[in-house]
């Protein structure tokens, strides 16, 4: 069973282990860093307005994901973007779809009419997840740099 809540403070370890992992294992995030949990706290409590975290714990209590939706200045102000974060090896089960669940909650409650996905055009993973939860294509953007260096291309969804 996955539960899903907003996160605290005493969070942000596990959520940079999560997503340090993620990024160690490569192919999937923008992200090319490693992150800390500051780095994680500050990213929360500095959040832009119209912004919503949420984490998923597994039925012993591990973080096992976690998301968010905030507005960007390339978006439209009816539109915000999202970012999700599955434990390696555990996407598949459930926990996307337990995260995204809260979140159009959240986005539904904040007066967002959309949600923007961008995600790497090799992310199979990735492209499905948000297919799956009713996303569209609806543009594309061809290499972009990303802060390794790494040069992909991303599909726009919403």
């Amino acid at each position: 069973m996955i539960t899903v809540h907003k996160p605290n403070a005493f969070d942000a370890g596990p959520m940079a282990e999560l997503l340090n992992a993620i990024i160690k294992e490569g192919g999937t995030t923008a992200h090319t860093n490693p992150v800390t949990a500051a780095n994680m706290t500050e990213m929360m409590d500095f959040a832009p307005a119209r912004s919503a975290w949420h984490i998923a714990r597994d039925a012993g209590g591990t973080l096992v994901g976690f998301q968010f939706i905030e507005p960007l200045d390339t978006l439209p102000p009816e539109a915000c973007d999202i970012a999700t974060f599955v434990q390696v090896g555990r996407t598949g089960l459930g926990i996307g779809s337990a995260l995204f669940t809260a979140t159009a909650q959240a986005a539904k409650a904040m007066g967002y009419v959309w949600i923007n996905a961008n995600i790497r055009a090799d992310n199979e993973g990735g492209l499905i997840y948000y297919q799956s939860r009713g996303f569209r294509d609806y543009g594309r953007m061809d290499g972009v740099t990303l802060a390794s260096g790494l040069t992909v291309d991303k599909i726009l969804k919403r």
